[in-house]
C-alpha cells in the first residue's frame, strides 16, 4: 500500500468529518456545545461510546498485547459489567436529578468550590495525558507509514492533526461528537471485522478454520488463578481492576459522562450505558482473536516481530491486498480520533463550566477561546513525548496520570456513602498526598521496580530489589485505583467536620 493511497484515504474520512459536522452543529452556542440540548438518541449515544471507550490505543495495542497475556484482558471487560451496572443505577440518576453540566460540580454541592475545583483539575491532568498520549501513539504510526515519505516532519502531522479535531468540534461540540462518533465505531467495527476475513482469506483458510487455529494456540487463555501475589494476570485482579476502571474512567470522567447527559432523560441514558456494556464484551473479544490471527499470520509468513503495537499496520499495510490497507487505515483513525475529538470537547466543557461558569451564559468567543488554548496544550504535549523519545518514559507518565482517578473515585465515594461535611479548604491537599502515598506503596511493595529507572532513579531501584523479602512484594494491577481511593477517603474522613 503507498503513502499516496493513505494520504488520499486520510483526507477524504476528514472532508466527511467537515460534513457532519456543518449538518450537526445546530445552533453552535454554549448549551449545544456542552449538552447537545439534551436531545441525542441513546442509542447512537451507546453506539459511539464504543469506538470513544477503545480508542486507537485499543486498537493496535490490545491485539499487540496477545503474545504476552494471551487473552487475560476479558477478565477485565467482564468487570466492566460491574462498573457499569454501578455507573447506571447510581451515578447516572444522581446527575440527571442535580441537572449537571458537569460531574465535577456534584462535588461543589456536597463538599465546597475547593473540592469542586480539584476534581475538575484532576480530570483535566490525567485527560490531557491520556489524550495526547493516545494521538501520539496513532499519529508515531502514520509518521512511520506516510509523512516521513514525503519527509513531513512530526510536528506538522501532529498539527495538522489537532487543527482538523478542532475544526470539525468547534461550534456544535458534544452534538456533533455524538454524530462523528457514530461513524467512527462504524469504521472502527468494519475494519475489525474484514481484518479478520483478509486474514483467514490470505492463508487460505475459512474463519471457522481460523476459530480452530485460534482456540487450539497458546494465545486463548483466558482464565488465570494461579499466584495471586505475584501475577498481574489473576483473575481477581483483572475482575476487580475491570470495574474500577469502568467506574472511574466512564462514571466519574467527564469525556465519557458528558455523552450519557446529552440523553433525554436518566431513563434512555441507564439503557446507553447497559447496551454499550453488553456490545463491549464481544467486541473486545474479537479485537483479542484479531490479535491472535495477526500473530499466527506472521509466524505462518515467516514475518518478524519487531514492535507489538506495529504489527497490525505492519501486516495490513505490506502483506495484505491494498483494500485491507484502506480499511486498516480508517478503522485507526477512526478509532484514534473517536477519542481525541470527545477529549478535547470533554476538556473545554469541563474548564469553561467548572472553572469560568460559561454554562450560565452564552459567552461562546471565551468558550472557542478555551477551546484553541487545550488543542495548542495537545499539540505540546504530543511534541514531549515525541522529543523524549522513550517509549517507557511515556507509558510511565501515562501510568503517573493514572493515579489521578484514584482520588475521584476517593472523593465521590466519600460523598456518596456517608453524611459527613468536611473542611473544604483541605481537599487539595489530601488529593495530592493520597497518590503519592499509592505510588510509595506501589514502588516498594511492587516486584517490577522498572519505573524507578525510568524516571531516572536506578540506585533505588536497586536499593529496594536488595532489601525488600520476596514474601512481602506484590504485583499490583489496576486494584492500585482501589487502594489510592481508600487513602483518599481515609484523608476526607480525618477532615471531616466534627458538627
Amino acid at each position: 500500500m503507498t503513502p499516496q493511497i493513505i494520504l488520499i484515504t486520510l483526507v477524504c474520512y476528514f472532508a466527511f468529518l467537515m460534513l457532519i459536522a456543518q449538518l450537526t452543529k445546530g445552533k453552535a452556542d454554549n448549551k449545544t456545545f456542552f449538552t447537545g440540548n439534551k436531545n441525542s438518541n441513546w442509542f447512537l449515544v451507546a453506539f459511539g461510546m464504543i469506538g470513544a471507550s477503545l480508542s486507537g490505543v485499543t486498537f493496535i495495542s490490545i491485539p499487540g498485547s496477545v503474545a504476552g497475556k494471551s487473552f487475560s484482558y476479558m477478565q477485565m471487560v467482564l468487570g466492566y459489567l460491574v462498573g457499569y451496572f454501578i455507573i447506571a443505577n447510581l451515578l447516572i440518576p444522581l446527575f440527571y436529578r442535580l441537572k449537571l453540566v458537569s460531574i465535577y460540580q456534584y462535588l461543589r454541592k456536597r463538599f465546597g468550590n475547593k473540592a469542586h475545583k480539584t476534581g475538575a483539575a484532576f480530570f483535566l491532568i490525567s485527560r490531557v495525558i491520556g489524550a495526547s498520549l493516545r494521538l501520539y501513539l496513532v499519529a508515531s504510526v502514520l509518521q512511520v507509514f506516510v509523512f516521513d515519505y514525503y519527509d513531513i516532519p512530526f510536528l506538522l502531522t501532529v498539527f495538522i492533526t489537532i487543527v482538523l479535531i478542532w475544526i470539525y468540534t468547534f461550534q456544535g461540540g458534544i452534538r456533533t461528537i455524538v454524530f462523528t462518533d457514530t461513524l467512527q465505531t462504524t469504521f472502527m467495527l468494519l475494519s475489525l471485522g474484514f481484518s479478520i476475513y483478509f486474514i483467514s482469506k490470505s492463508l487460505d483458510i475459512t474463519i471457522i478454520d481460523l476459530s480452530e487455529l485460534v482456540k487450539n494456540s497458546e494465545y486463548s487463555q483466558m482464565f488465570f488463578f494461579n499466584d495471586f501475589m505475584i501475577n498481574g494476570k489473576h483473575f481477581i485482579k483483572q475482575f476487580l481492576g475491570g470495574a474500577l476502571i469502568a467506574l472511574t474512567m466512564t462514571g466519574l470522567d467527564q469525556d465519557m459522562m458528558q455523552k450519557n447527559l446529552t440523553c433525554k432523560n436518566p431513563e434512555e441514558a441507564k439503557k446507553n450505558i447497559f447496551t454499550m456494556s453488553l456490545l463491549l464484551v464481544p467486541i473486545n473479544l474479537l479485537f483479542l482473536f484479531l490479535g491472535a490471527s495477526l500473530y499466527l499470520f506472521a509466524k505462518a509468513k515467516g514475518i518478524e516481530v519487531v514492535r507489538a503495537d506495529h504489527l497490525f499496520a505492519e501486516i495490513s499495510f505490506h502483506h495484505l491486498p491494498i483494500y485491507a490497507g484502506v480499511i486498516f487505515l480508517l478503522g485507526l483513525i477512526a478509532a484514534a480520533y473517536s477519542s481525541a475529538d470527545s477529549a478535547l470537547t470533554s476538556l473545554t466543557t469541563s474548564f469553561s463550566v467548572d472553572f469560568l461558569k460559561l454554562d450560565k451564559t452564552n459567552n461562546t468567543f471565551t468558550r472557542m477561546i478555551v477551546h484553541i488554548v487545550f488543542s495548542l496544550i495537545l499539540l505540546i504535549v504530543i511534541v514531549f513525548f515525541d522529543k523524549i523519545n522513550n517509549d517507557s518514559v511515556v507509558w510511565t507518565i501515562f501510568k503517573l496520570a493514572g493515579y489521578t482517578y484514584g482520588p475521584l473515585l476517593g472523593l465521590f465515594s466519600f460523598g456518596l456513602l456517608t453524611k459527613f461535611r468536611v473542611y473544604d479548604k483541605y481537599v487539595p491537599y489530601v488529593a495530592i498526598v493520597s497518590p503519592i502515598i499509592s505510588f510509595i506503596i506501589f514502588v516498594v511493595l511492587n516486584s517490577d521496580k522498572k519505573i524507578l529507572s525510568t524516571m531516572g532513579l536506578p540506585n533505588i531501584m536497586n536499593f529496594l530489589n536488595e532489601n525488600i523479602p520476596s514474601w512481602l512484594t506484590y504485583n499490583f494491577s489496576f486494584e492500585l485505583l482501589l487502594m489510592n481511593a481508600m487513602i483518599t477517603f481515609f484523608g476526607l474522613y480525618l477532615i471531616r467536620k466534627k458538627n
